[in-house]
């Protein structure tokens, strides 16, 4: 049996393959966090957009995240289409890699136009491309391929993290690099932070497609049949997701994860500028974030221990909202401050990473139930899906909230109000949502006591479909 095809219920991945899996992540969070976290500030203090109102950065974000959602939907089916000799995911990691970079860069322009609906257009047409229609091109499969590399759940686990560590590790040098990088460039040749931020796009964007690349050539689908994962109709996949409770839940919880995390990302800048006056504190601010590996680690540590992965996310949830609750003891002090938020980093590390492995376990639970794989539309929907909603609610709220206390880029010096407001969204917003999250959560578990029976029988059908295949 070929290397494609053999059976993946006790596969054991190298290290070589944990670490291609890894740079997917660190490939799309090098661009993706660079988006998520400084395109707001880009549209309000560089493209000079104003954030709030109908032509405003805040809805642009929302408009572009929820046609980004439609995208999700397509991408998932046409993954599901997806028939090569390279598998089912893997090939899209080759012919994305070069579209995600361009697009990118593209978004980080600022050209000459006029105010008002020509900036509103170009900016919402450039951020669907990059944000949208092409990461959901490469979100779907980084998460998609996982039931494919192994079906073995300690394996999955494993693998997840290292995806996790190597998205760690691209949030980490994009959130720490980015400002400095931009104002350094900037300066060197003119132009302020619009040549800044074009030359630091460039450079994420060439580091992304050599990842990618060699993502393509290392991982390998054993548990693609061609013989027996036969293209899906969109209706096979809307029936594969009917009646899937777990999947159902994960992707509400994590639909609402994301306001916390886009929110966390984006505010961060404006938290550094103006409340604790030094925007450069925003690299200290996301650059902790690469602790957030030491929860990467011991998430599937916990997991594998415990055998209770709701547990291990719910766990996060509460280290994220503590770290974030204790944030207003620390005033102006930044150290303690930087404490209090690496807390944070530490929990939101675990509780973010565990879906993307789960959602796994959802596609077992609707083959299980239906009888269709549909892994490309059941991850793309629980990926990409739940991250340009959630996001966009996530850069939408704070906007429009900033906007309604009086925000307003062009002032040196904002009102009282408006600090306020930015404290807020950065700091007690995501508590809010990681109690939200972490109720819903709760339900999960029932369907997750399941997932060994399932797995049983589901390995004792594929190896009687192989056997009559034959």
């Amino acid at each position: 049996m070929s290397a494609a095809t053999q059976d993946a219920s006790a596969v054991k991945l190298s290290t070589k393959e944990k670490i291609a899996y890894s740079f997917t992540d660190m490939a799309g969070n090098l661009l993706y966090v660079t988006i998520s976290s400084y395109i707001m500030y880009f549209y309000t203090n560089v493209f000079h957009i104003p954030a709030a109102g109908a032509l405003g950065a805040g809805t642009i974000l929302l408009v572009a995240r929820f046609a980004d959602a439609i995208s999700a939907v397509v991408w998932g089916s046409i993954v599901d289409h997806t028939n090569t000799k390279w598998g089912q995911s893997r090939p899209w990691f080759l012919w994305l890699c070069v579209p995600f970079a361009i697009t990118v860069w593209i978004a980080f322009t600022a050209p000459s136009l006029p105010d008002g609906a020509p900036k509103f257009a170009y900016a919402l047409i450039t951020y669907i491309l990059a944000a949208g229609a092409v990461y959901t091109g490469i979100q779907t499969p980084i998460t998609a391929i996982l039931p494919n590399l192994t079906s073995d759940p300690e394996e999955r686990n494993n693998a997840n993290s290292f995806r996790m560590a190597g998205g760690q590790i691209g949030s980490f040098i994009t959130s720490s690099f980015t400002i400095p990088l931009v104002g350094w460039f900037g300066v060197t040749f003119g132009g302020g932070d619009k040549t800044g931020f074009m030359i630091v796009t460039a450079i994420w964007g060439v580091i992304a497609i050599i990842l990618l690349l060699f993502s393509f050539k290392n991982l390998n689908e054993r548990n693609y049949h061609p013989e027996l994962n036969k293209p899906i109709p969109l209706s096979d996949s809307l029936k594969a997701a009917k009646g899937n409770w777990p999947w159902i839940i994960l992707v509400v919880a994590f639909v609402i994860y994301w306001v916390a995390q886009s929110t966390r990302n984006g505010v961060s800048t404006y938290y550094a500028q103006y409340v604790l006056e030094n925007r450069n504190l925003t690299s200290i601010f996301n650059g902790v974030q690469v602790i957030g590996l030491l929860g990467t680690i011991a998430m599937p540590i916990i997991a594998n221990k415990t055998k209770n992965k709701t547990l291990t996310m719910i766990i996060g949830l509460i280290i994220g909202g503590l770290g974030q609750a204790l944030m207003p003891l620390a005033g102006h002090n930044v150290p303690l401050l930087v404490t209090f938020w690496t807390v944070g980093v530490l929990g939101a590390a675990i509780a973010i990473g565990m879906p993307f492995g789960m959602l796994a376990d959802t596609v077992d639970y609707g083959e299980w139930k239906t009888g269709i794989h549909a892994a490309g539309f059941l991850t793309a929907v629980g990926s990409a899906f739940c991250i340009q909603v959630g996001s966009g609610f996530g850069a939408f709220l704070p906007l429009e909230i900033m906007g309604a206390a009086g925000y307003d880029a062009n002032l040196e010096q904002q009102p009282q109000s408006a600090l306020d407001a930015i404290s807020f969204c950065f700091i007690w917003l995501p508590v809010i949502v990681y109690i939200i999250v972490g109720v819903i959560m709760c339900f999960y578990r029932k369907y997750e006591k399941m997932e060994p029976q399932i797995k049983a029988e589901l390995a004792e059908r594929h190896a009687k479909a192989l056997a009559e295949a034959k």
